[in-house]
């Protein structure tokens, strides 16, 4: 069953942010992931949620969104990601 992974970014370092958004698109790949949101336009509907970067990827099932996150592949981009921005991160199985 698909399954997404929703990311709220709050980027401390932009020049260093960059190194990471060229960094996890292959990984992202290698595991079936799609982007389906990348840091678009966002609008507040209800509640006071205000993320300043939203990311959605979009996976075949949890298991596979959980071994790209854990990869050898992602693991330089995840720890420049922890370097430069603070994250919340969650997985989300689909309909």
């Amino acid at each position: 069953m698909t399954a997404y992974v929703i990311f709220d970014i709050k980027v401390n370092n932009p020049d260093g942010y960059e190194d990471y958004k060229k960094l996890a698109p292959p990984a992202i790949s290698k595991y079936g992931g799609k982007y389906i949101a990348r840091g678009g336009e966002k609008k507040i509907l209800e509640g006071d949620w205000n993320p300043e970067r939203v990311v959605i990827l979009e996976f075949e099932n949890i298991n596979n969104a959980k071994k790209w996150i854990n990869s050898p592949e992602y693991e330089v981009a995840r720890k420049l990601r922890h370097k430069y921005a603070s994250s919340n991160v969650i997985v989300v199985q689909g309909l």
